[in-house]
């Protein structure tokens, strides 16, 4: 599948909470508020920041706490371009 996205220009990002962890398909370059748009038009348009954290971090302390504590979870803006296996919660506000 790598290998079909790359071709393709595709990259995926992750987003994840108590009922399920999900991954969201969208171009290599996108900005943090598309990709936010992939999810809810209303969560692009009122978007404040995204909280990301990558997937080797979160699996490596194990919990988004433990992230959260070693300081391994960053705010990112409107300019912030996703990266492959970002795990991410976007602030909005509609």
């Amino acid at each position: 599948m790598k290998a079909s996205y790359d071709v393709l220009g595709l990259m995926s990002f992750l987003t994840a909470g108590e009922p399920e962890v999900r991954a969201w398909t969208i171009k290599k370059g996108t900005k943090a508020p598309v990709a936010a748009g992939k999810i809810h038009s209303d969560i692009q348009r009122g978007f404040i920041k995204a909280e990301i954290v990558s997937y080797d971090d979160l699996i490596k302390e194990g919990s988004m706490n433990a992230a959260r504590e070693k300081g391994l979870i960053r705010s990112e803006g409107k300019e912030y371009i996703m990266q492959e296996g970002d795990i991410v919660l976007f602030k909005f506000n509609v």
